[in-house]
């Protein structure tokens, strides 16, 4: 059965998945890191691709994207991943694929549920116990969002900017809404939307992505898998 194309719609945002292959680590050592953010920068610029929050942990990493034109988040991450993966295997002299088939996806409403994808992404190392607050893990946007840490390669959302008038008042907001972490059901729903490639937002949102692509798109309950066919 042919793979229906993905959501990738201009002006809406995107919360985007990538693992490695077999969750295998895709990032070995600080050159890595900060080369995919390298990559990252110049493919979203060359795709018009807005970059609002992102973490790279040792084997997969999160993005909060917003393309200006149909298609340029899959064009911008498909540009990462060539450069990125020659490089990679260069490096540690190794051949073959390093990422798990194609990135997941899900178009995320505005405001609330924006904000709430920073968060689950920036909060991401401490929900894994790889630190004990976001700002001792380094390879996060937490640094720019929350603490002021220049970043070309960033570009607040509406929501971010709308949390004060001036850049240290909407830091320390966003600095105290990161304290109170984020709930399990909206950590739990923006997992199975991004897994499921589904619209994650308000009733409405969803039926005016469905209106736009003529999909229906409503999410799949949590429940057991499906068995795997042999």
């Amino acid at each position: 059965m042919a793979r229906l194309p993905r959501l990738d719609l201009p002006g809406i945002p995107q919360h985007i998945v990538q693992r490695g292959n077999d969750r295998q680590p895709c990032f070995a050592h600080d050159v890595d890191y900060s080369q995919y953010l390298q990559e990252l920068g110049q493919a979203a610029l060359k795709h018009a691709c807005e970059v609002h929050a992102y973490v790279l942990m040792t084997n997969h990493v999160h993005l909060l994207v917003t393309p200006a034109e149909p298609g340029g988040a899959s064009r911008m991450m498909q540009a990462i991943g060539r450069r990125y993966v020659a490089c990679f295997n260069a490096r540690y002299r190794r051949t073959g694929t390093l990422w798990e088939g194609r990135f997941k996806s899900a178009l995320v409403d505005s405001d609330a549920y924006v904000l709430a994808c920073y968060r689950y992404i920036e909060l991401n190392p401490v929900r894994a116990a790889m630190c004990s607050a976001p700002d001792d893990y380094p390879w996060s946007s937490y640094h720019a969002n929350a603490l002021g840490r220049r970043e070309p390669r960033l570009h607040p959302h509406p929501a971010w900017t709308a949390l004060g008038t001036t850049d240290e008042t909407r830091r320390a907001s966003y600095r105290e809404l990161i304290a109170t972490g984020i709930p399990d059901d909206l950590r739990d729903a923006i997992a199975r939307h991004t897994r499921q490639q589904k619209p994650w937002g308000s009733a409405r949102f969803r039926k005016e992505i469905e209106a736009l692509t003529g999909r229906a798109l409503e999410v799949r309950p949590a429940g057991r898998p499906r068995a795997s066919r042999r």
